[in-house]
């Protein structure tokens, strides 16, 4: 009995520490990996918006309810702050839900992290190290998805493509939420946002984006994103496949940065 229990809390230790956990762990109906931006072109109100509405959806009845409602009537889910190639840092573990005491829990876990801040944006670093998390976490997932939430184009590291096209080829599917609250002033800005999601972004079986235009609606967009990815929802004609817009520049990020180093 002491051999047993000391080999289930090794395997609950290499799960949380994100090292390979043996196989037969816990069997959800999603492993859903979220990746936050928090790279400096974020400004403190909109990460503030960004990580309150997580902690927001969390809460809901509604997500609670789209839980319930799968095969198994849980999922895992782990969140971390992203920014450049090399930074990457893990908030919440792999952690399973499988009713509202759990995801009430997750929220006040992430309602105690400040966000942090760091230079550069590098999606296709965040998609690495969620593919990572996902290959590492001992789960039996029915789905695996990573969540991206960020507010400009790829600059650093890899190309996102390369990145996606990994993810998507090991069964996972990315989604997208652009954060589109500001006017594209900066030199590190695009326009459409959206638009680059959908072609660079985003993939995988019904890949979908829910882009945020408007602070009131942050909240709103994150709990109908995690719901339709908790349940499987099929898309609607403003949450589109990556499919279903024409080529944009997925090395545009790159492109930016080469001419503000140079200028």
């Amino acid at each position: 009995m002491l051999r047993r229990a000391t080999l289930g809390l090794l395997a609950t230790w290499l799960c949380l520490a994100g090292l390979p956990a043996r196989a037969g762990g816990p069997e959800v109906d999603l492993a859903l990996v979220l990746a936050v931006d928090v790279s400096w072109s974020m400004d403190p109100e909109e990460q503030d918006l960004q990580k309150q509405g997580f902690i927001e959806a969390f809460r809901s009845p509604e997500v609670h309810e789209a839980i319930r409602r799968g095969l198994l009537g849980r999922v895992a889910v782990t969140y971390f702050e992203w920014a450049s190639a090399s930074h990457q840092d893990l908030v919440l573990p792999w952690t399973v839900i499988s009713g509202p005491e759990d995801a009430l829990a997750v929220a006040e876990r992430l309602s105690r992290r400040p966000a942090g801040r760091a230079y550069y944006t590098s999606i296709s670093g965040a998609i690495a190290f969620g593919q990572d998390l996902l290959a590492r976490s001992g789960l039996e997932a029915t789905r695996q998805v990573i969540d991206i939430s960020g507010d400009g184009p790829n600059n650093d590291g890899p190309a996102v493509t390369a990145a996606r096209d990994a993810a998507v080829a090991a069964g996972v599917v990315v989604n997208g939420l652009p954060i589109m609250l500001k006017q594209a002033v900066s030199p590190w800005d695009i326009a459409h946002l959206d638009r680059y999601y959908r072609a660079c972004v985003i993939g995988g079986a019904g890949a979908f984006l829910v882009p945020v235009r408007e602070r009131a609606h942050f909240a709103g967009a994150i709990r109908t994103k995690l719901v339709r990815e908790i349940a499987a929802l099929p898309g609607e004609a403003r949450i589109r496949p990556a499919q279903a817009e024409p080529a944009a520049d997925c090395l545009i990020g790159e492109a930016l940065r080469r001419q503000r180093r140079w200028n």
